[in-house]
């Protein structure tokens, strides 16, 4: 029986710096390596565990996984979080519209997000509060303060609890949303439109994310920046096919806005950079090193470009590969477990080699996934992860 021979917090450390640890590092319980509460109970049902679940992300309708449950899949990840400032009301409203009833959350820059009553699977975008503004508008909306200091109240003695009284690696939670959340507040098809007719606009929302963020990281990171192993940040640059807009308007707007925030947390951590982009996004690796990223999440090995053999041969010696373990789209929810094992041990025999892996499902565990599925992913990662 293989053995282990390292705490989590020294195997995610030796993966991240391209050393080959004990076993590959296993995450669950991310913002973007989480799982759909559902799932998550179909899991707990499957246990015969009793627990109270906490939704840790109501728009993407993620649990949070108790120790019990991190523990027996050997999760080597634990997070912190900043909270809402101080007189934010982020509570669900309950409303009735065309008939149904709908779950509403407004969030701090007045995007509403809602979901119905009778599919709760996920929030959408109900409400874009830039739609129809000008330039003059942008200039003047009320923008909330990163740096208020009542977000960050009681984080230093949490991840210094976590750091002295447990084993492992400690993660930020995903932030440094710099261009996807200008949509957000912009609706996706205006925002594209702005791209091509009004890139004033665009820069000057990019702007006001860009200062948003960086005092955000710089009240965050004063905090716990001396305690955190990652930094995560994300903003969706591709799709299935390829870049999701144009690679020019990304390199000649976005990305140095990008590298700007990258830069400036770097100043003030010596964490690594984990970022976070779906779809086929091999054009943009180069970018993205160049902007100072460490770590590459979620690896959609289904997407144009992103054969796992080919990224790990290419790339695998610059960049920390997080994800990638199964195809989430078609085996994962779709296949037998003695499949799903398969293609896990499959996975893990490219990833593996020289370090630089965390394992994780590409993106969250959706909702209908069959539980036998999610114990046989975990339980392949533990068994077929240990080195030779």
């Amino acid at each position: 029986m293989k053995k282990e021979t390292m705490t989590s917090r020294q195997r995610v450390s030796a993966a991240l710096n391209h050393q080959q640890p004990d076993r590959v590092p296993i995450d669950l319980g991310g913002f973007q390596t989480g799982i759909h509460v559902k799932a998550y109970n179909n899991l707990l049902d499957y246990w015969g565990l009793q627990e109270k679940i906490q939704i840790m992300d109501p728009v993407q309708q993620l649990a949070k996984p108790s120790e019990t449950v991190l523990q027996r899949f050997h999760v080597d990840i634990r997070y912190i979080t900043s909270r809402s400032p101080a007189g934010f009301d982020g509570s669900i409203k309950t409303n009735r519209r065309s008939g149904r009833i709908w779950h509403d959350l407004t969030d701090e820059f007045g995007v509403i997000w809602s979901m119905p009553d009778d599919r709760p699977l996920y929030m959408d975008i109900s409400y874009h509060p830039l739609a129809n503004a000008s330039i003059t508008e942008l200039r003047h909306y009320p923008f909330p303060n990163g740096k208020d200091p009542s977000r960050f109240a009681g984080l230093r003695d949490e991840a210094a609890r976590l750091r002295q009284e447990t084993p492992y690696a400690l993660s930020t939670g995903i932030g440094g949303v710099i261009y996807e959340t200008c949509w957000y507040l912009r609706g996706l098809e205006r925002w594209y439109i702005d791209m091509m007719e009004n890139p004033a606009f665009c820069e000057m929302l990019l702007d006001k994310m860009l200062a948003y963020w960086m005092d955000y990281y710089t009240g965050f990171l004063r905090e716990v920046g001396d305690l955190v192993d990652i930094v995560m940040l994300g903003d969706d640059l591709a799709g299935q096919d390829g870049p999701l807009f144009n690679p020019e308007f990304y390199r000649k707007v976005v990305k140095p806005r990008q590298k700007k925030l990258i830069q400036h947390i770097k100043l003030l951590t010596a964490a690594k950079i984990w970022y976070h982009t779906c779809g086929g996004c091999k054009l943009y690796i180069p970018d993205l090193l160049d902007n100072g990223i460490d770590i590459l999440n979620p690896i959609q090995i289904g997407a144009a470009g992103m054969e796992p053999a080919q990224i790990k041969r290419q790339f695998g010696d610059k960049l920390v590969f997080w994800g990638g373990a199964i195809d989430s789209q078609h085996v994962l929810p779709f296949a037998s477990p003695q499949q799903v094992r398969e293609e896990v041990r499959r996975h893990l025999e490219i990833f593996k080699p020289g370090g630089g892996y965390v394992f994780n499902n590409i993106h969250n565990i959706q909702a209908e996934v069959p539980v036998e599925n999610i114990v046989a992913l975990y339980d392949a990662a533990y068994e077929y992860g240990f080195y030779e």
